[in-house]
């Protein structure tokens, strides 16, 4: 298994542990969460259901859903060994009820009884009283007895958090072990990469984290022996592209109605530093109520979206951050049957300024990374953008990362995304010089200011390069 060493280390401290354990593994769609649980199981199951998806085309009529949902449980428990005269259960008391009998029975005393239940929100079908009988099979069975292990594992973020982890009614304090998984690290990145005897380079890992992100499964999908740009185009464009409809995939496995939340995510994505709640719902003709509030806290729990204070103000504002729903609506939606797209246009300007804007995120996305080669890991510290609108007397400013340091002093960041080293002439030198004094305006110079460089391949030492007093490589992205 690539990575997961600290997710692995729980399960066990968990699995070890001499009472109850109620497990919920949460995190975005195809980040591997069913995947880390199998493989640390080995499938050694007392009892093991994966949901059916409510997206299957072929699953007709809908409305039967809780029905289907019932009946595949049922072939679930018989698999496990439930006696052949037992029924279809009529409704989810009576299916817990079911699997209480069939653990009660099979299991020695003192083997641990594992339970994995798999895309659980996916059970909760309208009108199905789901909740209340899952309730009582935790509160009047798993939880008291010390053997058994419940792990329960859902990609719609939003419902595990709100019902499950957070829940302030029956299942208040029951969670033993939330697990949030979470996308890959470069890193992780390339030790994936490597182990599936792929030819790519530290560089070609920046680029396809800047599309995909660190998210397995996208990954997996690459082809030996093509390049990036090709595997772009072999996975994005054209009508047999395998992720080609993944961005609506990714809303409507997790959201009960996923076109608000798209509606937002698409408008997120015009503007890289985001909008407040307020331009949010003029723009989308919502109304700034718990409706707003609802979707946005489901787009930042479901990591799509993520709140931020710009460095000097006191507004929050809401950025899209995810790699991939930045990069489909950027240049794959209207772009679909362009089957070489990628490739035609990957020494474009367009392209040009994708890679300096997508690399910045890739470099939010390794804050730690970034602290840790400043020395500064320890400290604590708030990181922002901070945009400063042109004057009449003044041009306007923008700084791609500030990070605030409570130990009384100020990094200004830029973001370069280069072939090769990083050159600083004399305007870009004089820019930097403008961004230091207004910065120490704006602080009454109650701190220092650090100028940073984070850069693929480091800085080209001429008169002007001591403008950046730090540089952070992507050599130093890959650390830890």
């Amino acid at each position: 298994m690539i990575g997961r060493k600290v997710e692995q280390e729980l399960l066990q401290e968990a699995i070890d542990k001499d009472r109850a354990q109620f497990i919920v593994v949460y995190g975005r769609r195809r980040v591997g969460k069913t995947f880390l649980v199998n493989e640390f199981f080995q499938n050694r199951y007392a009892f093991k259901h994966t949901a059916v998806s409510p997206l299957n085309e072929n699953l007709k009529p809908k409305r039967n859903l809780l029905k289907i949902q019932l009946k595949e449980f049922h072939y679930s428990l018989r698999s496990y060994g439930l006696q052949s005269g037992e029924s279809v259960p009529s409704d989810w008391f009576e299916a817990f009820h079911q699997l209480q009998e069939l653990l009660d029975t099979k299991i020695k005393a003192g083997e641990p009884r594992i339970i994995f239940l798999d895309e659980l929100p996916w059970l909760d079908t309208p009108r199905a009283n789901f909740m209340p009988a899952f309730e009582h099979f935790c509160n009047d069975w798993v939880l008291a007895r010390k053997d058994v292990k419940l792990i329960v594992c859902g990609s719609a973020t939003s419902w595990i958090l709100d019902k499950l982890v957070n829940d302030k009614g029956g299942l208040y304090g029951r969670v033993t072990l939330p697990m949030f998984v979470e996308p890959f690290t470069l890193k992780e990145c390339r030790e994936f990469f490597q182990d599936g005897g792929y030819a790519m380079d530290e560089y070609d890992i920046v680029l396809s984290y800047m599309a995909f992100g660190g998210i397995p499964y996208y990954l997996d999908q690459f082809r030996r022996g093509l390049s990036v740009p090709q595997n772009f185009d072999a996975l994005l464009y054209g009508r047999q592209a395998p992720l080609g409809d993944e961005f609506d995939r990714l809303f409507s496995s997790q959201f009960t109605h996923p076109g608000e939340l798209q509606n937002i995510v698409a408008l997120l994505a015009k503007k890289r530093s985001g909008y407040t709640r307020e331009e949010i719902a003029r723009k989308c003709n919502f109304t700034s109520g718990g409706g707003l509030t609802r979707m946005l806290s489901a787009l930042e729990k479901s990591t799509f979206i993520t709140p931020y204070v710009p460095f000097g103000e006191d507004m929050q504002k809401y950025r899209l951050t995810d790699p991939f729903c930045l990069f489909y609506l950027k240049y794959v939606k209207d772009n679909r049957n362009a089957t070489t797209y990628w490739q035609s246009s990957y020494n474009s300007p367009s392209m040009s300024a994708w890679s300096g804007n997508a690399f910045e995120d890739v470099c939010r996305a390794h804050i730690k990374q970034i602290k840790n080669a400043l020395g500064i890991a320890d400290v604590t510290t708030r990181e922002s953008s901070w945009i400063v609108p042109g004057t009449e007397t003044e041009k306007g400013m923008q700084i791609d990362m500030v990070i605030d340091r409570d130990d009384r002093k100020i990094c200004l960041c830029e973001m370069k995304f280069s072939q090769g080293k990083f050159s600083v002439g004399r305007d870009y030198a004089e820019k930097i010089q403008d961004r230091i004094r207004r910065t120490m305006d704006f602080t009454d110079n109650s701190k220092p200011v650090i100028t940073v460089l984070v850069t693929t391949y480091g800085l080209e030492r001429n008169e002007y390069s001591g403008k950046f007093q730090k540089v952070v490589t992507m050599d130093d992205l890959f650390r830890f």
